[in-house]
């Protein structure tokens, strides 16, 4: 049968309806998960459209999957980073919404206090268990949505809940019902979809949620999580591994919409990134995020990260603050004794540092030839070097230059007397047996010396 496709307005094929496949014995994908083997990415040669919404935000769970992995945070410093994340996402909204627990009398305390606050963004949803009396919980403090676990690989309904999929299915069903009789959105995360059966549970399953959608008049948001960091970005791949194909398939054959359709991603295969820049060129209006990739193993999708790839994908900030990264980092590491790996995007120590002596050398003739961007304007974080053997009188000249913050009539460069004896003074002391390098105190010393203290 063929009729117009309301989304395409072409003549197709009428859409096959998927019916759960209540199977025996689960469904493990041996043949790309053996477990003893590094995880296959097979390839079908199927390609699906790039469809990028209208709209397309970010939604942070820091103050939950993120607070797991790391010493618990206090009640102030959740106050703080909400403040630095509605000032970071801009007045748009670009930082849509981030998620709270609510099982302690702290977890509590922090919503509350955040919501005096008056802040319009980010929204503040939480994540519970599905029980009546956790949405009722929710519903008295006055939250609109809510996270509930819908785990759909057979993996988890057949080894964790140990049920069958009919039974897992009903269990989730009369869940949303409840939250649909407490007056709350549930936003369903479909746990370790990247080894879930796609049209045998899924899609039976999202289409189920998306009918009780309609007769409740209530809206359901779909997070496509991938718990183990296994998706993969690049097209025609197979399922369950395909990003592109999980979105694709959600939207096309359950009906739901790009701004119900969120992706959550770790980073266990490098490919955390990547995989939420195609979630969004595939369809889905939101990608889940926590403040420096903190979360579970090898940590979520960077929030940092994706307002690069953002801005990168719409050509414009759209009035974020990228300057509050900065700040973001800072503040993690003085207030909260959090270490930064040193060489991490846009917020480690070395992220624009540079040490070579032929790197420091372009960047004293012009720093656009070895800085990716002007950190300095966007990030507040000018480029800088480190001072070692390899810096040579380039990297010392362009270490002056920066630290001292000298006009452009004032700069040294390298043929000046100060940079040569200083590069002598350093010379000297790898001569002597130096591992390290030279610490900004120990350079401002010597500087004020040589310079008999016209530089301090």
């Amino acid at each position: 049968m063929l009729e117009i496709s309301n989304k395409t307005n072409l003549l197709e094929q009428s859409m096959y309806k998927y019916s759960l496949q209540d199977v025996e014995e689960p469904n493990l994908y041996r043949d790309l998960y053996t477990y003893d083997d590094i995880p296959k990415v097979a390839f079908n040669h199927r390609r699906v459209p790039m469809n990028m919404p209208e709209e397309i935000w970010i939604t942070d769970t820091s103050l939950r999957d993120g607070q797991q992995s790391v010493e618990p945070y206090t009640v102030d410093q959740i106050v703080h980073l909400y403040k630095l994340m509605s000032k970071l996402g801009g007045p748009f909204g670009i930082i849509r919404q981030t998620e709270f627990f609510v099982y302690s009398k702290k977890d509590r305390e922090a919503l509350q206090k955040c919501q005096e606050l008056g802040l319009k963004f980010p929204e503040i949803t939480t994540w519970i268990r599905a029980s009546k009396e956790d949405f009722k919980l929710v519903k008295d403090l006055g939250i609109r949505e809510t996270g509930i676990l819908v785990s759909c690989s057979d993996y988890h309904i057949f080894k964790k809940l140990k049920m069958t999929r009919k039974q897992a299915m009903d269990s989730y069903l009369s869940a949303v019902a409840e939250a649909f009789e407490a007056g709350v959105m549930p936003r369903c995360h479909l746990e370790d979809i990247t080894r879930a059966d796609f049209y045998g549970f899924v899609v039976p399953f999202v289409n189920e949620l998306m009918k009780m959608s309609k007769q409740a008049g209530i809206p359901v948001r779909i997070r496509a999580c991938d718990t183990m960091g296994y998706g993969v970005p690049y097209s025609e791949v197979a399922l369950p591994r395909s990003v592109p194909g999980i979105i694709y398939g959600l939207q096309h054959y359950s009906d739901v919409p790009s701004e119900m359709l969120e992706w959550h991603g770790h980073n266990d295969f490098y490919k955390a990134v990547s995989n939420a820049s195609t979630a969004w060129l595939y369809g889905a209006s939101a990608v889940n995020c926590s403040l420096l990739g903190i979360g579970e193993r090898t940590g979520n999708v960077p929030l940092e990260a994706m307002i690069m790839e953002y801005a990168s994908l719409r050509g414009s900030l759209d009035g974020m603050d990228t300057s509050v990264i900065t700040e973001i980092a800072d503040y993690f590491k003085s207030e909260m004794g959090y270490e930064i790996p040193p060489m991490t995007p846009f917020v480690g120590r070395n992220f624009n540092v540079t040490r070579a002596g032929i790197h420091a050398d372009g960047l004293l003739k012009d720093e656009e030839i070895y800085n990716i961007f002007n950190t300095d304007k966007i990030l507040n974080r000018p480029a800088s070097v480190t001072v070692s053997k390899t810096s040579g009188l380039a990297g010392i000249a362009y270490w002056i230059n920066n630290t001292y913050r000298l006009p452009k009539e004032k700069q040294v460069d390298k043929k000046d007397p100060l940079v040569i004896a200083l590069k002598e003074w350093v010379d000297k002391e790898y001569e002597d047996g130096r591992q390290t390098a030279l610490s900004n105190g120990e350079l401002e010393a010597k500087i004020a010396e040589f310079s008999k203290g016209e530089l301090k």
